[in-house]
């Protein structure tokens, strides 16, 4: 039978509702143009999750080395491929957990203030969640979906499930198959890089992608740092609507950063400087060497305003 408290409880809306509905009223507002001191300072907040995505290439260290020299504190990390600016934020004190996949220097070997901070709690321990590389793409795709987890064909033979409590077998309630779950990656805060944005937000991402996308629609607030601005994507004569990656209905912020993924690469822009990813296997061994780097190139470089 209806009545009136059926057509109540109709009317109430559950908390899923209120958070889809908090979400779609934020990403109407279109992206704001910030420096890229104040787009850190507006949304990375300390005890924030954070995730700052590109594979490959369009890594955002201007947007990693902001938060360093800002110190924001007890951070969550997340990254496929933690890369070298993760290994500069953990031994700049500002993490306190990592969610990733691979973490390692590219091509030379290891990362040694991720290594330091686990093996010997310097500056001080965190705390790791690894994963593949396929798990964290799912657990990214799943939270843009607003799901609480990523299921996938994953981990078998793996030892990862024996030291990550975050990995789960589940069975398929259609066919009986044994599948690997994970929690879905709902970030704080997103930050990636790009090659260009337009004025009304829309952000053109070119070469190698990754989970730039899926990372922006599973945060509550992002930050895209780009090497230029241009009035119109769309009249560019080399413009190709598939490369228009990011929307700007799903953005917080933009912030202009010039080379700003370097020492890796922007497809058209800058190549991958290898040297000094050879030379950051020296500087990261030492905790003195690395903090004096940190001192000359990061804390004493000013930003991009």
């Amino acid at each position: 039978m209806f009545t009136s408290r059926t057509l109540a409880a109709k009317q109430k809306p559950t908390q899923e509702l209120v958070n889809i509905e908090s979400t779609t009223k934020r990403r109407t507002n279109m992206a704001e143009f910030l420096s890229l001191h104040d787009a850190v300072a507006r949304y990375v907040e300390d005890g924030a999750t954070v995730a700052m995505e590109g594979f490959t290439h369009l890594i955002p260290f201007a947007a990693g080395h902001e938060v360093i020299r800002q110190r924001k504190r007890d951070l969550t990390l997340i990254r496929m491929t933690p890369d070298l600016v993760y290994d500069q934020l953990i031994g700049a004190g500002c993490v306190k957990k990592l969610i990733f996949s691979w973490g390692g220097n590219p091509g030379v070997g290891s990362l040694h203030r991720l290594r330091d901070a686990v093996e010997k709690g310097w500056p001080h321990k965190i705390e790791i969640h690894e994963h593949s590389h396929a798990a964290m793409a799912c657990a990214f795709e799943a939270g843009a979906a607003g799901l609480p987890l990523a299921v996938l064909r994953g981990y078998v033979g793996s030892e990862l499930p024996n030291v990550n409590d975050q990995i789960k077998f589940i069975e398929c309630p259609f066919t009986g198959e044994r599948l690997a779950a994970v929690p879905s990656v709902r970030p704080d805060v997103s930050i990636v890089h790009a090659q260009k944005a337009d004025r009304k937000g829309n952000v053109l991402v070119e070469g190698i992608i990754g989970v730039q996308k899926e990372a922006v629609l599973a945060a509550k607030y992002s930050i895209v740092t780009v090497e230029e601005i241009v009035d119109d994507l769309m009249t560019l004569p080399d413009y190709h609507p598939n490369a228009c990656v990011i929307p700007g209905w799903a953005i917080s912020a933009i912030a202009v950063a010039e080379k700003g993924s370097y020492p890796s690469y922007a497809h058209g822009y800058y190549p991958r400087d290898n040297r000094f990813y050879k030379e950051w296997d020296t500087i990261a061994r030492d905790r003195e060497v690395f903090t004096q780097w940190l001192e000359e190139n990061v804390y004493n470089a000013g930003g991009q305003s």
